[in-house]
């Protein structure tokens, strides 16, 4: 009997300990990783890897715990999906530079080179995160691109696929390239004989590529070779290599003293490009290209449903206009659509929208490409449009489908010329030929 309350005590004593000490089992579809298997599971494989890096104490991993399994589940076959207790492998944290918990981090082609994620923490958000990356890998096996120029003048003017967006620039076409343009250029010198340089370069050349089309080519990613155009490492100080400068219009050059990841140069190079790019333009839906053009261009579109002019009038409308263009200028940096249309002048698009012809003002956060929306729910003021845009950065609040699976027919409009509404005139009746004398003796 002892022996047997003994072994009950013993069982339900490590069934607690492994509840308090990890938050992943065998049973899940969640890859339990540690410096054993690591090498093994994901350096040396050729699948795409989330890993998480968590500690079993800390509250933000605990609440990720179902949404990281469901994702995992959701993404088995496809994507591989692991995590690291990093409170108790912490040389394995430290080896990836995990400072807080929970930490992602994507390993795709090049497993020496995993990317922070820095998307939301719904299984909906890292499944898309995953399969974006996914995407982007095949394609890069499918032109054959493993990613980065090649270091080196020969290599470099090569003419391969790989570089074609970083700019290499001399000392001869520097000045006309570079000072007084509009554009902001990053600008890496280099050494070809630089082990730090050759690490930098895929890097550069992927980054180089999405800050192009992120920034539709305002912001520039440019390499010099320091040890052939001596004169332009000479007049910028450059002591070592590589070596990053950013320059601006007006501005003396300043140096780049971020991380030397892609997503670290994507990320500093979209700041400066949201520092110097004008607001967002905010749109009348007129026609149906305005619709199509602006969704189809960005991640989101927000669309405002305004209250007839009738009702509001010409500084009501403004009024409303001016906390959207406040909003515009604050998100500009996530480079969203903005758009707007009056009450009934697009009726099928709010309905399709939820909105159905009361309620105004009403906004929308449309993703065009999913053909789903979020719905404002908060007031329209700059507080609860701000609460409402702050969700949706970090991959909350809830979606549904457009109606219909696609935007629905979009009339052709005249816009709006600023003014206040006129109701509309009623025809005059010529009562000149009625003898009302008459009509007044009939009725009587």
């Amino acid at each position: 009997m002892l022996i047997a309350l003994l072994f009950f005590v013993g069982t339900v004593s490590c069934t607690l300990f492994l509840a308090v000490n990890g938050l992943y089992s065998a049973s899940d579809d969640v890859i339990e990783l540690t410096p054993t298997n690591f090498n093994k599971e994901v350096i040396q494989s050729e699948s795409l890897w989330l890993v998480e890096f968590y500690a079993p104490w800390c509250g933000h991993c605990q609440r990720l715990t179902p949404e990281w399994k469901k994702a995992a589940t959701a993404l088995k076959g496809v994507v591989k999906v692991g995590a690291v207790d990093a409170d108790k492998h912490q040389s394995l944290g430290g080896q990836y530079g995990v400072r807080g918990f929970p930490t992602i981090k994507i390993f795709g082609a090049n497993k020496n080179k995993a990317e922070d994620y820095q998307g939301g923490r719904t299984s909906d958000a890292i499944v898309d995160a995953a399969l974006s990356a996914l995407r982007s890998l095949v394609k890069d096996r499918l032109s054959g691109r493993s990613g980065g120029y090649s270091s080196g003048k020969q290599s470099r003017e090569s003419g391969g696929g790989d570089k074609k967006d970083v700019i290499e620039l001399t000392d001869d076409s520097f000045d006309k390239n570079v000072i007084n343009s509009d554009s902001v250029w990053m600008v890496e010198f280099y050494a070809p004989w630089c082990g730090h340089c050759k690490n930098l370069e895929p890097e550069w050349a992927a980054a180089a590529t999405e800050v192009k089309e992120q920034t539709k080519g305002k912001v520039k990613l440019a390499a010099v070779d320091a040890t052939v155009n001596q004169m332009l490492a000479g007049r910028y100080g450059i002591r070592g290599f590589p070596t990053i400068k950013i320059f601006q219009k007006g501005e003396d050059p300043v140096d780049y003293d971020g991380g030397r990841t892609r997503s670290d140069i994507i990320a500093r190079a979209l700041d400066l490009f949201s520092d110097n790019a004008p607001p967002p333009e905010l749109l009348e839906i007129i026609s149906e290209d305005v619709l199509k053009s602006t969704c189809d261009a960005h991640q989101l579109c927000i669309i405002s449903v305004l209250p007839h002019i009738l009702d509001t009038g010409a500084s009501g409308r403004n009024s409303y206009l001016d906390v959207m263009l406040k909003m515009a200028e604050k998100y500009k940096k996530k480079m969203w659509g903005w758009l707007w249309t009056e009450a009934g002048a697009q009726s099928d698009l709010e309905s399709s929208l939820g909105i159905g012809g009361f309620g105004y003002p009403a906004m929308a956060a449309v993703n065009a490409r999913k053909m789903k929306f979020a719905l404002l729910k908060g007031s329209f003021s700059e507080q609860g449009i701000n609460e409402f845009l702050r969700e949706l950065s970090v991959g909350r609040g809830s979606t549904a489908p457009v109606g219909g699976g696609a935007f629905p027919k979009i009339h052709s409009v005249e816009p709006w010329d600023g003014k206040d509404g006129e109701l509309p005139v009623e025809d005059d009746i010529d009562l000149s030929d009625v003898d009302l004398d008459d009509w007044d003796k009939d009725e009587l």
